[in-house]
């Protein structure tokens, strides 16, 4: 009973079954959808984290994601992306995958369009 450890368990076997377990615990958090941003009747109100909004703040509302969560929000149409961090959430019949700062749609591209289709990858 007091062998070394090696020769109980064979350690390749450990190795991989940890290695296995690693990437099955490894999640891809990417969805695609509409984007729009907020109109600026929103400036100055209270976010769902209690914040106060600003257009000017790389921000987003998402309905299931944490709060904090860093998102990189790509437009398909142009390819522009930027980084935003959820601070709110939208109505809960809202079909929109995500609404953006302002600053956050201007980034992107899409002021002018007012609505694009968009990739959203969650930023370790």
């Amino acid at each position: 009973m007091n062998r070394p450890i090696a020769k109980r368990f064979n350690l390749n076997a450990l190795m991989a079954a940890f290695v296995c377990c690693c990437m099955l615990s490894v999640q891809v958090h990417a969805a695609t959808g509409t984007a729009t941003y907020y109109a600026d009747r929103f400036e100055g109100r209270t976010t769902a984290n209690s914040e106060t909004f600003a257009q000017e703040k790389l921000t987003a509302a998402h309905n299931s994601l944490p709060f904090g969560t860093r998102v990189k929000v790509t437009n398909l149409v142009n390819g522009n992306s930027v980084v935003v961090r959820v601070n709110d959430r939208m109505h809960s019949r809202n079909p929109t995958l995500i609404d953006v700062s302002k600053k956050a749609a201007k980034e992107l591209g899409c002021v002018r369009a007012g609505r694009v289709p968009v990739l959203l990858e969650i930023v370790p």
